[in-house]
């Protein structure tokens, strides 16, 4: 059952972000509405920096020294957000004992597919490069994000290179195409997105390319192979079916994939884990499954 907070929260969203995007063209009034300030977590420190070539910045906790680093890939439809914007995922999974780079990558339409791309394999090299071992690196992103987080993977094993131990997907969008049914079943009932806007926002960071290229879309490219994976989504998400498809290809590949579906939640809420319950439990589920434990749950009861 969804948290109170939840049930609260959902209501503004979708006066302040999907009333927004839905009536916005502009890029500027897009940007603007994806990069609401929200409250960060306390007890982390963010420091800038360059690793293969690319900006970003580091969330550590003031406390303890981790064991674990995570490059986390923000969301924001390929458009907008930033490292900074994000800094509330980033620091929860810092907060947990988890160190965390969150570049940040080209945006569109002013660098289109395949910059994104390009950036993140480069961060994830860079990691590698500065002494990250594999089995002590997760890679780990939401909506635009976590599709490309899916993408720096299907290159790294492409070209031979190693991947990382564990992956986490929050609303992952990894079908550019939106031919998920939910995109239409969910358009109403999702509070901040709206399911005609998924193509119109893909066409952006296409520039042309087919949106069935799997570093692009990679719910089209080859699952096998790939680290456990842990996938959390929202039932009243224009993406969910992007989720279940995925775990179902992973599974259906030989892969490890566990499906979290929570109720009512909007999209990427770990965003709102200061206000929400289910931010902080999705939060302490995906940090022990990147420490090696299994979630407590994944049946999507909440």
């Amino acid at each position: 059952m969804a948290s109170l907070a939840t049930h609260l929260i959902n209501p503004l969203l979708r006066i302040k972000i999907k009333r927004r995007l839905a009536g916005e063209t502009s890029l500027a009034s897009i940007r603007r509405a994806f990069e609401t300030k929200l409250p960060v977590p306390r007890g982390v420190q963010f420091t800038s920096a360059i690793i293969g070539h690319v900006s970003g910045e580091w969330a550590d906790s003031v406390d303890g020294m981790p064991t674990t680093t995570l490059l986390y890939l923000h969301g924001g439809a390929y458009l907008g957000c930033s490292a900074k914007t994000h800094r509330p995922i980033t620091g929860g999974f810092a907060q947990r004992g988890i160190r965390v780079f969150a570049p940040n990558y080209r945006l569109a339409p002013e660098h289109p597919y395949p910059a994104a791309v390009e950036d993140a394999l480069a961060t994830y090299h860079g990691l590698i490069e500065q002494g990250c071992t594999p089995d002590r690196l997760a890679i780990a992103g939401d909506s635009a994000g976590g599709g490309l987080a899916l993408a720096v993977l299907l290159k790294a094993k492409d070209e031979g290179f190693p991947l990382p131990a564990r992956v986490v997907l929050f609303s992952p969008w990894v079908d550019l195409k939106g031919s998920g049914a939910s995109v239409a079943e969910n358009s109403a009932r999702d509070p901040m997105i709206v399911g005609d806007k998924i193509t119109k926002g893909a066409a952006l960071y296409l520039a042309g390319a087919d949106p069935e290229e799997p570093f692009a879309s990679p719910l089209y490219g080859d699952l096998s192979a790939l680290p456990p994976t842990l996938i959390h989504v929202g039932s009243d998400e224009v993406l969910r079916d992007d989720a279940v498809r995925l775990d179902a290809k992973i599974r259906a590949a030989h892969g490890i994939s566990l499906l979290r579906i929570w109720p009512a939640v909007p999209h990427a809420w770990p965003i709102f884990n200061v206000i929400l319950p289910e931010g902080r439990q999705a939060l302490d589920e995906s940090a022990a499954f990147i420490r090696y434990t299994v979630p407590r749950s994944t049946d999507g009861d909440g």
